[in-house]
């Protein structure tokens, strides 16, 4: 009478599941992750006592660093004259000139560098415009 062995026919695991169930795991977190939007240049805001006020509309954002480099809407503009910035400005805002205005300046750049963006912002008719800044600390 002749045995069989049974070691010959080793049980398998199928991974072919494992692997589909890996791949729609993943899928599910690259659809619901969320993004931070990061600027594309570091800016070291000014401080300010008052509490920002929460916006709703769409804002327009104008960053300046501190060797006088200019982004709207982190699109950094090819140099810092006054017909590139409304040329700039004319592009992203069309014909809307309600549209909030932030003015995201270095604490540490060039005074001239504020005001010409400041008086482009008025002489187009941009009357929404504030300057961002982070809060004061305690030194006391």
């Amino acid at each position: 009478m002749k045995i069989l062995n049974n070691d010959s026919q080793r049980p398998s695991l199928n991974l072919t599941p494992l692997i589909d169930v890996v791949f729609l795991l993943l899928i599910f977190f690259m659809v619901t992750t969320t993004f931070e939007k990061q600027a594309k240049l570091k800016i070291e805001l000014p401080e300010a006592e008052i509490k920002p006020v929460a916006s709703q509309t769409e804002n327009l954002t104008i960053s300046l660093s501190k060797n006088g480099e200019m982004f709207i809407n982190n699109t950094q503009l090819p140099n810092n004259q006054r017909q590139s910035i409304v040329n700039a400005l004319q592009n992203v805002a069309n014909e809307d000139r309600e549209m909030q205005v932030i003015i995201r300046a270095d604490a540490n750049v060039a005074h001239k560098f504020v005001v010409r963006i400041m008086d482009v912002l008025g002489s187009m008719g941009f009357s929404k415009v504030s300057m961002a800044t982070t809060e004061t600390t305690s030194d006391s």
